[in-house]
């Protein structure tokens, strides 16, 4: 029996590190629809939604007849777990269809340079598993055994001590960055639990490549860069 899979896009108005970045545009594009246009051209969803607490947003959605969620203002504030929100947005939509989804995948607007084949190959991967929920991450440039550390007081301290000696990144334990590109819950899980991680999480790795979040002004312009440019294919 084909599970039915709710797509959730959620886009706050608010953001500390690049001023309303989701609605920031790249080839007149906001940011928030080069998202949606990838849920929606997979064709894997039974719903697309998109919850957001802005207004330029929720007019847009409106013009193009997208299912829009006003976000509870409870949700909205700097410190709220974005597994809430999603968990939320559910419940609702839900409500709204009279119907239950097996399956809920939400798809982070920050992290636009996934292809639609990152999507199908992680839910894939998910269905095959045991898993109740899955995160997306990639390779580490950075490594905590190695060459990260702790300044306290002047001191400097390594962040991960090994027990054999690691002189290269090489020689240290494989380090992963999760990308914020593709998260997945069962329903039970995403409902019973507000941890991301715990023993029955799968990990799907993607390509560094494919894993720039935007969470500065840098970050958008290389993002508009690669884009722009046809440079992600």
């Amino acid at each position: 029996m084909q599970k039915k899979i709710l797509c959730t896009i959620c886009a706050r108005k608010n953001s500390q590190g690049l001023k309303n970045k989701n609605i920031k545009k790249i080839d007149k594009k906001p940011l928030f629809l080069i998202t949606l246009d990838q849920a929606t051209k997979s064709k894997i969803f039974e719903k697309i939604v998109i919850n957001s607490d802005s207004e330029v947003i929720k007019k847009i959605c409106k013009s193009k007849d997208y299912l829009f969620i006003d976000r509870n203002k409870k949700l909205a504030g700097d410190y709220v777990s974005k597994i809430d929100v999603i968990r939320d947005t559910l419940l609702i939509t839900e409500k709204k269809f009279r119907c239950k989804f097996d399956l809920i995948v939400d798809l982070d607007v920050t992290s636009p340079l996934r292809k639609i084949c990152d999507i199908k190959e992680a839910i894939k991967f998910f269905t095959k598993s045991n898993f109740n929920n899955l995160i997306s991450g990639s390779e580490a440039k950075k490594n905590p055994y190695f060459n990260q550390i702790i300044l306290n007081k002047n001191k400097i301290k390594i962040v991960c001590k090994s027990k054999k000696r690691i002189v290269s990144r090489q020689l240290a334990p494989k380090i992963y960055d999760l990308n914020a590109s593709i998260y997945i819950w069962t329903r039970a899980k995403l409902l019973k639990s507000s941890n991301l991680i715990d023993s029955k999480t799968g990990f799907f790795e993607m390509k560094n490549e494919k894993s720039l979040d935007i969470d500065t002004e840098l970050d958008f312009k290389l993002v508009k860069f690669i884009l722009k440019n046809g440079l992600n294919k």
